[in-house]
């Protein structure tokens, strides 16, 4: 691969470099501590199969999807302004 004047290999430290950025992002927004049955945020009760699956808990489905929704919207993947991350 033609990379102009960049050093062998930078392109794979580039993507590299981005992946771990984003697997730091998501396991720093992880719930931590102990689950709660009720949601944080609108009070409802969280189900009981939502808590199984997830220890710690801290949202009722509704909410997380509108979190979710919210965080999405932030693209952290323009690192260097690559070509590949501006067509996103």
């Amino acid at each position: 691969m033609a990379t102009g004047w960049a050093k062998e290999g930078a392109v794979q430290e580039q993507i590299d470099a981005t992946v771990k950025d984003a697997i730091s992002r998501v396991r720093n927004q992880l719930p931590q501590g102990p689950g709660l049955t009720h949601c944080e945020e609108c009070g409802n009760e969280i189900p009981r199969a939502r808590r199984d699956a997830i220890a710690s808990v801290r949202l009722c489905i509704t909410c997380q999807d509108s979190r979710d929704r919210d965080a999405a919207r932030f693209s952290g993947y323009n690192r260097r302004g690559s070509k590949d991350s501006q067509l996103r």
